[in-house]
């Protein structure tokens, strides 16, 4: 295990979703249509939680998938298991998206296996609830900055070359880049920068005909939340803040990125979905 990774688990994050209780719901909701037929997704974080729902809507939808993830073997293999059971190919590679000569490998692998990609699905974060801003070490700092933010840059490089016209780039925002959170500090400030990354990505390539949008979960229960992502005073009460009154499941957000992936958003950039529970925000 790297440094990377022992840092990380200080407090269990990723976190298992095989040991999740109750278990998220990542199974899509509907039949298949076809709307990713014959394309190649990259997702990171896609072992588990969102990315797993994501991968599995893109298999039924007719995508090969490459599921990046952290460490979480396990949770990796099942979800490839998932892609494969909707009859379309998968490839697992395991590393850290904050290192950049990872995603430049991860890259290559994709295109060694399938030759295209032509959805880009930034995912992959990390969150650690601190009540008072001195109780964020320069570390944590800088590591929170480096998954969630740094790696959408380090791989978007990478597969820029890759990216034909008609490729779209899905990252994952979150509503605390819109209410802010209170115990989040770092996290949330990440999440504003990937709102400004995807604006403005999007103004850099939608000359080219590659879209570029977002996705604001709001509270879903996936193991980011219950590993570490959220005191246990908050998560006892997780979600009952949204005008629904509960958190979200991984597949009531996966329909916003399929939606964006795919030729039904075609006059679509540069935006944000907000699959949040009802709460409103300024998009």
């Amino acid at each position: 295990m790297s440094e990377t990774e022992d840092m990380i688990h200080e407090d269990a994050l990723p976190g298992h979703e095989a040991v999740l209780e109750p278990k998220p719901d990542w199974e899509p909701r509907y039949r298949g249509s076809g709307r990713l037929e014959g394309k190649v997704a990259l997702i990171t974080g896609a072992d588990s939680g969102i990315g797993r729902a994501v991968a599995a809507l893109y298999a039924r939808e007719g995508a090969d998938v490459a599921i990046l993830y952290l460490c979480e073997h396990d949770d990796a293999a099942k979800t490839a298991e998932i892609v494969r059971g909707e009859g379309r190919e998968a490839l697992t590679i395991a590393g850290d998206v904050g290192d950049k000569a990872f995603c430049d490998q991860a890259v290559a692998q994709v295109i060694g296996k399938f030759g295209r990609i032509d959805v880009l699905v930034n995912n992959a974060g990390e969150q650690h609830p601190d009540k008072d801003i001195t109780d964020i070490t320069e570390e944590q700092l800088r590591r929170t900055f480096q998954t969630n933010i740094f790696g959408m840059f380090f791989l978007t490089q990478a597969a820029r070359p890759h990216l034909k016209k008609g490729a779209a780039i899905v990252n994952c925002t979150s509503v605390t880049m819109y209410q802010g959170s209170k115990e989040l500090l770092d996290y949330s400030s990440t999440k504003g920068a990937i709102t400004a990354f995807t604006r403005s990505l999007s103004e850099n390539l939608v000359g080219e005909g590659i879209r570029v949008n977002a996705v604001a979960p709001g509270p879903i229960w996936t193991p980011l939340n219950p590993s570490g992502g959220a005191s246990p005073e908050k998560l006892a009460h997780f979600g009952e803040a949204t005008p629904m009154g509960r958190p979200g499941q991984p597949n009531e957000v996966a329909p916003a990125f399929l939606f964006l992936a795919c030729d039904d958003a075609s006059y679509m950039s540069g935006q944000v979905l907000h699959p949040n529970g009802g709460t409103i925000v300024n998009g």
